[in-house]
C-alpha cells in the first residue's frame, strides 16, 4: 500500500475507547468543513465492530446535522438496537464538541441464498483511457484556491478517474449524469469489511456535484454553499476496493436549494455492488459574491 492509503486505512480502523464507544481521527482534505465520507467511513467501522463477524453490512442510512471539524477527532457512539435471528441493526452517532454532527443506523444480515436480478454497467470508456482528477488538477493548478493547491496535487488514497471531463471554473449546463471510475491506490489485505469502510468513505466524492451539472455551476465558484444533509448506501455484497470500480450517478431532481443525486457502483466484471443515494444542500449565496 502507498502512505496515503495506509493512512487512510488507519482513519478507518478507530479507537475504542470503552464498550460502544470508538474515536477516529480527522483528516483536512481543504474543504470548508470536514469531508462528509470519512464520517461515512468511520460510521460503518464503528458499527462493525459491535456486530457478530458472520454478519455483514448491508445497508445504512445517515442524516449530516452539523458541519464537521477537520482539526479534531471524531468520536462514534454505537447503540445496539437489535440482534435478530438474521439481522443486527446498529444506530450511531458521531461526536464533536459534544454535540451530534452525524447520525445514522445500518443493518448487518448473515449470507443467504435468494433471487437475484440486476440493471446492466453502461458501457462508458475504461479507466485505462482517462485521466486521473489528480493529473487534471496539474494542468489548471494556478486556478485553485490556494488552500487547495498542495493536497489537489499530490498523492490520493482514492484514485479517481472521471469519463467526461468539464472546465468546473466556467461550467456549463448539461445531463445530470457523471460517471467516474475509481479504486484505491494500492493492494489491500483480504478484509471484506475494510472494504466497505472504503467505499463508504468514497462514495461521498461526485455525488452531490452531479445535481448541479444542469445549471451550470460548481463547487468551485464561490457564491455556492454546497453540503451533503442525508446519505444512504446499500452494499450488495463483498466487492474489491483495490480493483477498479465504476461509480454511475444521476439527479433526477433538484429544488428549494436542494439537489438529489443517486448512484450505481459496478466492478469490472459489470456486477452492480453497491447502490447510493444522497441529498444536499446547492444554495446559491448572493451575499457571497
Amino acid at each position: 500500500m502507498s502512505q496515503v492509503l495506509n493512512e487512510l486505512v488507519a482513519l478507518l480502523t478507530l479507537e475504542t475507547i470503552e464498550e460502544n464507544l470508538f474515536r477516529g481521527v480527522s483528516q483536512d482534505l481543504g474543504f470548508r468543513q470536514l469531508y462528509g465520507g470519512q464520517v461515512l467511513g468511520q460510521c460503518v467501522s464503528a458499527a462493525s465492530q459491535t456486530v457478530d463477524p458472520a454478519r455483514h453490512v448491508h445497508s445504512m442510512h445517515g442524516y449530516f446535522l452539523r458541519p464537521g471539524d477537520a482539526t479534531l477527532p471524531v468520536v462514534y457512539q454505537v447503540e445496539r438496537v437489535r440482534d435478530g435471528g438474521s439481522f443486527s441493526t446498529r444506530r450511531v452517532t458521531a461526536i464533536q464538541k459534544g454535540k451530534p454532527i452525524f447520525t445514522c443506523s445500518a443493518s448487518f444480515q448473515s449470507d443467504e441464498e435468494g433471487f437475484h436480478h440486476q440493471n446492466p454497467m453502461p458501457d462508458v470508456p475504461g479507466p485505462e483511457e482517462l485521466k486521473s482528477e489528480t493529473e487534471l488538477a496539474r494542468l489548471v493548478v494556478d486556478a485553485l484556491p490556494e488552500r487547495m493547491r498542495e493536497r489537489a496535487v499530490s498523492a490520493k488514497p482514492i484514485e479517481i478517474r472521471p469519463v467526461t471531463v468539464g472546465n468546473p471554473f466556467a461550467p456549463k449546463p448539461s445531463e445530470p449524469a457523471k460517471h467516474v471510475w475509481f479504486r484505491a491506490a494500492g493492494e489491500l489485505p483480504d478484509d471484506p469489511q475494510l472494504h466497505k469502510y472504503l467505499l463508504g468513505y468514497a462514495s461521498d466524492f461526485n455525488l452531490l456535484t452531479t445535481s448541479m451539472l444542469p445549471h451550470g455551476v460548481s463547487v468551485w465558484q464561490k457564491f455556492m454553499q454546497v453540503a451533503s444533509l442525508d446519505h444512504s448506501l446499500w452494499f450488495h455484497g463483498n466487492l474489491r476496493m483495490d480493483d477498479w470500480l465504476l461509480y454511475s450517478m444521476d439527479s433526477p431532481w433538484a429544488g428549494n436549494a436542494r439537489g438529489f443525486s443517486r448512484g450505481s457502483i459496478f466492478n469490472r466484471q459489470g456486477q452492480l455492488v453497491a447502490s447510493v443515494a444522497q441529498e444536499g444542500l446547492t444554495r446559491v449565496r448572493e451575499d457571497w459574491k
